[in-house]
This record gives structure tokens, sequence and C-alpha cells, in this order.
């Protein structure tokens, strides 16, 4: 069956990810890391896309990111995933694939979903069981969006910037929402929406979506469903935050 045509608007920002073939871990140590945060900030200046929030993991990485131009977010992958590949198969003398396969992503409506999947992002260690708590995980956007350290990777959105009228009072808005963990059918609806590639947003904000793109922007609903009950009640229910 032929794939699809990515959902790619500029200015919507999206959710995207990419993995390590069958899981395995595509970061050892510091040196990966560096190497693989460098070559995100380079491609990132190079193909005008906004990182809004990120986290690297052992095994795959997380991007919320804005592209500004129409080939703005495949290119950077592009660039991103042949650069790192060299780097890893000459440092660790090794051959053959690298990635999962082609990245996934979710085109997502800002006004609903930037925060919580800002929040999803970067609390992704934690689910992991990596770390205790956001702020613990070295490789993220959290320490910028929360804590205002400066990270040369990370560029806030303007839904980012009405949390308050200064630096200060966003940092604490973003922090306050860290308070309370997301509820398991959001994570569900962030984690099917970005696995399947529909975009993640109420019904206006797909319709819009398929007006400007010519295609459905969500699965048609079917009888006998077996997606999970998580996931059912998530589609009733907004992405509020406390």
């Amino acid at each position: 069956m032929a794939r699809l045509p990515r959902f790619v608007l500029p200015g919507f920002p999206q959710h995207v990810i990419q993995r390590g073939h069958n899981r395995q871990a595509i970061l050892r140590d510091e040196e990966d890391y560096w190497f693989l945060w460098g070559r995100l900030c380079d491609a990132a200046e190079k193909f005008h896309c906004d990182v809004h929030a990120y986290v690297l993991m052992p095994d795959h990485f997380h991007l919320l990111l804005t592209p500004w131009q129409d080939d703005g977010i495949g290119k950077l992958m592009q660039y991103t995933g042949r650069y790192f590949v060299q780097h890893v198969n000459s440092r660790y003398h090794r051959k053959g694939t690298l990635w999962e396969g082609r990245y996934r992503a979710t085109l997502l409506d800002p006004e609903a979903f930037m925060l919580a999947v800002s929040r999803y992002i970067e609390t992704n260690a934690v689910r992991a069981n990596l770390v205790d708590t956001a702020e613990d995980y070295d490789w993220s956007s959290y320490a910028a969006n929360a804590l205002g350290f400066e990270d040369e990777l990370t560029q806030p959105h303007r839904v980012y910037r009405a949390l308050g009228d200064t630096t200060m009072r966003q940092q604490q808005a973003y922090r306050a929402g860290f308070e309370y963990p997301l509820g398991e059918a959001l994570i569900e609806r962030i984690r099917t929406a970005t696995n399947k590639a529909w975009v993640l947003g109420d019904e206006p904000f797909c319709l819009t979506i398929e007006d400007k793109l010519n295609r459905r922007a969500k699965p048609r609903p079917r009888g006998g469903d077996r997606r999970s009950a998580a996931y059912r009640r998530a589609l009733q229910q907004p992405a509020t935050l406390h």
C-alpha cells in the first residue's frame, strides 16, 4: 500500500519521534548525546524549524517543533539522521540500519495540545523510570522551559509565551503544570495520533486541516473498533491542564 503524504503545514507544530532499529540503543554516552543535540541545533537553524520541546532517550528521541517551510521537518530529520549514523558507525565500527524506519509525526492543535505534548515529551524519562522527576534528566528541554536555563535548541512557542507577561512568570506557570501527572487517556491519545500519523486536535481543528490539505485528518469511525477504552474516552475530553 502506498504511504500517505505527511501532514505538513508551515506554522503548525508537530510532535516527531524517531526510534532505533528494534529499540536498540542509539545513544551510549555523553559524547553521543552532545553530537545528536548539536546536529539537531544545526538542522533546526538550517531548515527553519523552531524546536519547542525535546528529549533525547537512549533508544529514541522526541521533538515538538514548528516548521516554517514545507520540507523543513523532512530535511531536518534527514540531515540529523545521516550525520548521526555516520558518527555512530565510525565511532563504534558498525554497519547496517540504525533507525526503525521513517520517523513518526502528528500535526497538532497548539491551543489544545502544545503544553500537553511538551509535558509528555519532557516527562518521558520519568515514565521510563530513568529519573524521578523531569528536572533530574539532563537531555531534555525542561531546564530551558521550566527553569530558564540557556538551550540553543529550544525556542518558545506563542502558547508558552502566553503563560505570563514575563519570562519568570512563564516559567513558573509552566512548572506548575508538572505538579499534576498527565492522564493515561491523554497519553494514549498522543501516542496513537503520533504512531498512526493522524492529526491531534478536536473536530473543528481537524476539519480546518482537511480543508487546507484536501485529505482526511483522522480515521473514519468503524464498528467493532478495537482501540482501547482509554483512547475512546480521550476522544471525548479536552486536553485540559491543571
